[in-house]
């Protein structure tokens, strides 16, 4: 197994494995990368919908999804993260990651990890480059850069979250807003200590967060603003470059993502199998 670390603050790609029959050992190597590094690329897997499920769940429990209608119908664990449409119907979770975000903030103990497998992905017929980049950004390093007093004024405040709020935001995925609208807000720490490493992490999000226990709301909206600007700088990020058979995992209490768009329906098709593991409460 080979494991090479990206130039940036976070990312890792990872080689010459079989996922199918990872070792412990292997394993081992991977989950402590994947702690150090927040998201990891494991390259050329060929692997069934069970034995990607069987691997998320080394880490944790894997996690239902509310949004039923776009699961796997054989494995409810899999999410579809699709462009694909039949019969005029998205046949997957076509606009997921049109924010930046981190994954299921809205619930009481969110994912340790998301895992995401690459069966199709878009491409540009000119070029031959793929499409559909993600970004991401390190909340850890993000939260390190804050100067003394900022970390001080933050230390014990909680926001709250909902999930209906980024869609209200972006004004897309309107078809499926009152299933969202249905789920109800949490409160998490401004700054979160990571379960594993122990660092400490922003936990803000624009759009996601309507506002902190205890403040106006203008305030809040405010420093909920500058704290999420300053996660998703520049000098924090790695953007992937999909290809396919990727298998994509990362973590979402140390950082946020982003998904690109500059593919569409019919030109191009995008399929992914989306597996969530569990994670703690927040602290």
């Amino acid at each position: 197994m080979k494991i090479t670390h990206t130039p940036s603050v976070i990312g890792a790609h990872i080689t010459e494995v079989d996922l199918a029959r990872v070792t412990d050992a292997e394993f081992a190597h991977i989950e402590s990368t994947f702690n150090e590094r927040s998201v990891i690329c494991i390259r050329q897997q060929n692997i069934s919908e069970q034995q990607l499920i069987a691997f998320a769940r080394r880490f944790g429990s894997v996690e239902p999804h509310f949004l039923k209608h776009y699961t796997h119908p054989s494995h409810a664990e899999i999410l579809y993260i699709s462009n694909i449409k039949e019969n005029g119907k998205d046949i997957g979770h076509a606009d997921a990651g049109s924010v930046w975000h981190t994954d299921m903030s809205y619930t009481d103990k969110p994912p340790r990890a998301t895992l995401l497998y690459a069966l199709e992905v878009p491409m540009d017929t000119v070029s031959g480059k793929a499409l559909g980049d993600t970004r991401f950004s390190s909340a850890a390093a993000a939260y390190d850069s804050l100067p003394a007093d900022m970390k001080q004024r933050i230390a014990n405040l909680r926001a709250i979250h909902q999930v209906a709020g980024r869609r209200a935001k972006t004004g897309t995925g309107q078809q499926d807003q009152a299933l969202r609208l249905s789920q109800p807000a949490v409160v998490h720490p401004v700054a979160r200590t990571h379960p594993f490493t122990g660092r400490k992490c922003l936990y803000v999000s624009k759009g996601e967060c309507e506002g902190i226990e205890g403040m106006a709301q203008d305030e809040a909206l405010a420093l909920i603003d500058e704290l999420a600007d300053r996660t998703v700088e520049e000098r924090f990020r790695y953007t992937h470059h999909w290809q396919v058979r990727d298998l994509l995992m990362w973590d979402n209490c140390a950082l946020q993502h982003l998904a690109s768009f500059d593919y569409k329906w019919p030109q191009h098709r995008r399929l992914m199998h989306r597996v969530t593991v569990g994670g703690s409460a927040t602290i």
